[in-house]
């Protein structure tokens, strides 16, 4: 049994962007399928989603047959969420609205073994490869390979965030416009509202002096994937498969209408 490395980090370590798509339907296939069209992760929704069953580990499993990562969205209150997601096999985890460097850290230690931080210790999990691997080993490569991210939805994290991108062991951020917007009174989510678009620049820039990585969901059109790259993000997560599915079948019956 092997420990592999992990896919997002080798490409961001070789200067290269990363592709990604939420999975709002928690389907095994779709994430098979969503794999094999060459993206880099897929993002399966535990935050709004009400699913805590085996179904992600089969997530899991068809993400690692399609040569993917996993990346999971947690809700930020339940630090155990953070171990769990990583004793299945999630590449990457992702707390949702993160607002201060001390909830930052909290994260990061609820990701990491001791000495770097309080994760506890049973390598009899998926991740672990059920007792085998030798627990050094894997011990070295949980601290090392799976990724830690937090969400900016808030006026306050913009407040704090270049302190929260010094925080060890966050590897990357996630802006959300959406919940941003929100935050600011706006009666819809709105990305290109001057306060949201300044917010998001701010935080690429804070990344960028501290090493980190930006992710944000861009709509996905050309001109939209290279504007955002233009402005350093270097995560690019396009759409979600729900409206992926609704656009093609619109479409479709559409088509039909206009040969009726």
């Amino acid at each position: 049994m092997t420990l592999a490395p992990n896919r997002i980090r080798a490409r961001l370590a070789a200067g290269q962007p990363v592709t990604g798509c939420m999975i709002f339907s928690w389907s095994p296939n779709v994430v098979e399928v969503a794999g094999s069209c060459g993206i880099d992760y897929v993002r399966v929704d535990a935050e709004h989603a009400w699913r805590q069953d085996a179904m992600l580990e089969h997530l899991a499993r068809s993400a690692e047959s399609a040569g993917v990562e996993l990346m999971v969205r947690l809700d930020r209150d339940n630090p155990y969420l953070i171990r769990k997601a990583l004793e299945i096999g999630a590449g990457c985890i992702l707390v949702s609205n993160i607002r201060s460097v001390a909830e930052a850290r909290e994260v990061s230690a609820a990701g990491k073994f001791p000495p770097q931080g309080n994760r506890g210790f049973s390598n009899y999990c998926r991740s672990g490869r059920w007792n085998g691997i030798a627990p050094a080993e894997w011990i070295q490569w949980s601290n090392t390979e799976p990724m830690i991210g937090i969400m900016i939805e808030d006026p306050a994290a913009i407040d704090a965030v270049d302190d929260m991108m010094g925080v060890d062991g966050i590897d990357f951020v996630n802006f959300g416009p959406a919940d941003y917007s929100l935050s600011l009174g706006l009666a819809a989510p709105d990305r290109n509202e001057p306060r949201v678009a300044d917010a998001l620049k701010r935080t690429i820039a804070a990344a960028r002096a501290h090493g980190k990585h930006v992710m944000c969901n861009v709509p996905p059109t050309p001109a939209a994937i290279a504007r955002h790259l233009e402005l350093g993000l270097t995560l690019i997560e396009l759409g979600n498969d729900l409206d992926y599915v609704r656009a093609s079948l619109t479409g479709a019956v559409s088509a039909v209408g206009g040969t009726a």
